[in-house]
């Protein structure tokens, strides 16, 4: 071969070799989240199911250590972990971030939960962990925080909102204790790049809330989604069985009612007695207690 002919395939196979070394890189890259997902994976099993406390507990603790060792892969953002199936991951629509959570039942029944913000930076990891502060916060209705004191939920849809000043509606269930569950609806925002929970943009039914939470009876379902169509945030009407109760929120239950929320200028201004027949029927994909389905599933097993 000429020296000529020789500096011209030089670049070429340069080129194929740095192609091959890329497509080698990015097959290692998935190979090793997938292992990691493996592992999340059983994990999750573990600290959803198992029925010794400290079991799940230290289940835990390796899913968040083997967790951030998974998101600080290159590209992580772009993983879907879609088998880990103990935890919600679910992505702001404009794909700014995304919001991976999950909960632990502690002994007494009572829920802790536990996740994380991680930013789309397309570059180096970018998180922000979320610490479960909710005993402490007395008021949760009228509290700022921020993810260092997060009243901790496990959340299904996010809904941006384009205002003046530009922030999220979350969404998310909210396991309490033995008695009662909760749901929540909150705003995040972000100041100088860091997360804000809970925003004065809630109005009506009597006050201004930073962020809106229901209680209920444990054995009771429900509902509460957002419609697109409408800019609507719609949820059963919750009412004591007797209205001596008013205060013991824990007996709480539909009534086949329906209020909600109407997206206006940035805010949401409460309303009652919504009409279900003009809401659309394809609902979200509401959170399901991971240990619930999986109770459901083992009796279809059985029964099949």
């Amino acid at each position: 071969m000429s020296i000529r002919r020789l500096f011209l395939f030089a670049p070429l196979l340069f080129a194929a070799c740095q192609s091959f070394g890329q497509l080698n890189s990015e097959s290692a890259r998935i190979k090793q989240l997938n292992v990691y997902q493996d592992s999340l994976a059983t994990l999750g099993k573990i600290f959803i199911n198992n029925e010794n406390d400290l079991e799940r507990k230290n289940a835990n603790y390796q899913f968040i250590k083997t967790l951030v060792s998974a998101l600080k892969v290159p590209n992580s953002f772009l993983f879907p972990f879609d088998s880990v199936k103990s935890i919600s991951i679910i992505n702001s629509p404009d794909n700014r971030f995304r919001i991976l959570s999950w909960h632990v039942v502690n002994q007494d029944g009572s829920y802790r939960f536990y996740g994380t913000i991680q930013l789309n930076t397309g570059g180096p990891l970018k998180m922000f962990p979320l610490e479960d502060y909710s005993p402490l916060l007395k008021n949760p209705e009228d509290s700022v925080t921020d993810n260092r004191k997060w009243y901790g939920a496990q959340y299904y849809k996010i809904v941006p909102v384009y205002a003046q000043k530009p922030y999220y509606v979350l969404i998310g269930w909210k396991g309490n204790t033995i008695k009662s569950t909760k749901k929540v609806i909150d705003a995040l925002s972000f100041n100088n790049d860091k997360p804000v929970f809970g925003m004065p943009v809630f109005d009506g039914n009597g006050k201004n809330r930073k962020r809106v939470v229901f209680e209920y009876i444990r054995q009771a379902s429900m509902l509460l989604r957002y419609v697109p169509e409408q800019n609507l945030i719609v949820f059963d009407h919750l009412v004591p069985p007797d209205p001596k109760m008013k205060d013991q929120h824990e007996t709480f239950g539909p009534d086949l009612s329906y209020d909600g929320y109407k997206l206006k200028n940035g805010r949401w201004v409460y309303q009652d007695n919504l009409d279900m027949r003009n809401i659309p029927d394809n609902s979200d994909n509401e959170l399901i207690d991971p240990k619930k389905q999986a109770a459901q599933d083992k009796k279809s097993i059985q029964k099949n």
